[in-house]
């Protein structure tokens, strides 16, 4: 055991002497929960709006005062036409134009929304909004409630999707490229010459970037729970243990990696391609899987983050307990186990 403790300090003073590496480590997950956090957003805010009026009544000044108020609209111009707030729109002057009808005030309908379309998942959303300011009490025609998410914050949806993406990325592609750089070198076969087990060395090259792994998850949800206000409802004690699966498994796959590439630049490669683009766009991290291609969705299948992105949502914003996301930890654990024996064994024939 004390060459086994040897070998992890060693690696842990390599870690910490390379700055570029701990600038990555620690500047990455600060720079993605605040970009994520505040810079991009999908909260509806400040829409440029122009208001067609062809009948000012009381109920219909209501209306428009509800919709100025609110801080969803911002409203920028009051025409007579449609066609007037149509230019608009056109001029890049406008995102957002609500005709209102002549019979508004008796029926309490006859309202058109002519909405800048170009981004057909944002035009959707202000017109639901809209529909809601215009429509809610006094009236109460229409009445939403919105559950886990009432102030509807974007930093809900994408702070378990970072730690997904960066947990993954932090053990599979820096344990790769950590056991890569040993061969570049040529040092990886003077330690595997060395009386300890192969095996036992490599455990000990993934010690230190489990531990950061652990550092990071702790420092994201501290930092979710208290800069960007995202509530943890779900028992710590799950959210830790499915975490620990997810981050074994990213150490397996960081394994298989660094048995196929032979520099650290194809490890690099490999991971990008392999890791990054599917997390980003088949794990329901920006986009959601339900709305993709029916090919794009049996092909997210086989990405891990998803699975635990979706246990992480579940579990710290709808605060369900172990027994709702079960279909995840038997996933990330089949996975894990399936992962874990093929790197290990393709590391063994390697060394044969």
């Amino acid at each position: 055991m004390k060459q086994f403790y040897s070998f992890v300090i060693k690696e842990a003073k390599h870690i910490l002497r390379d700055k570029r590496t701990m600038l990555l480590l620690f500047g990455m997950p600060i720079a993605l929960m605040l970009l994520f956090g505040f810079a991009i957003t999908t909260d509806v805010r400040n829409v440029r709006t122009v208001v067609v009026l062809s009948n000012v009544d009381h109920l219909t000044q209501q209306a428009v005062e509800r919709l100025s108020q609110s801080e969803y609209f911002t409203i920028v111009h009051t025409v007579a036409t449609p066609h007037e707030a149509e230019r608009l729109i056109r001029n890049q002057k406008a995102d957002l134009a609500v005709v209102f009808g002549k019979d508004f005030a008796s029926k309490h309908s006859g309202i058109q929304f002519i909405v800048d379309g170009a981004d057909p998942n944002m035009a959707q959303q202000w017109t639901n909004y809209a529909t809601q300011v215009l429509l809610n009490p006094p009236k109460g025609l229409v009445n939403a409630k919105m559950l886990y998410n009432p102030q509807m914050k974007s930093a809900y949806n994408f702070v378990p999707a970072i730690m997904g993406m960066l947990l993954m990325l932090v053990c599979a592609m820096m344990t790769s490229i950590s056991i890569v750089r040993e061969k570049e070198k040529g040092t990886m076969e003077v330690l595997l010459v060395s009386p300890t087990k192969p095996l036992m060395i490599i455990v000990a090259k993934a010690v230190p970037y489990l531990v950061l792994a652990f550092v990071i998850l702790t420092f994201i949800l501290l930092m979710a729970r208290f800069v960007l206000g995202v509530p943890l409802m779900g028992s710590l004690f799950w959210i830790v243990l499915i975490s620990t699966i997810y981050i074994l498994l990213a150490l397996s796959l960081g394994l298989l990696v660094s048995n196929i590439a032979k520099t650290q630049l194809v490890a690099l490669l490999i991971c990008a391609m392999v890791l990054l683009m599917p997390i980003v766009m088949l794990s329901g991290m920006i986009f959601p899987i339900e709305s993709m291609p029916s090919i794009l969705q049996w092909l997210s299948a086989i990405v891990p983050t998803r699975y635990y992105i979706s246990a992480m949502r579940k579990m710290m914003i709808m605060g369900v307990g172990i027994e709702q996301v079960v279909s995840e930890l038997v996933i990330l654990s089949a996975m894990l186990i399936g992962l874990l024996s093929l790197s290990l064994a393709k590391f063994n024939k390697r060394l044969e």
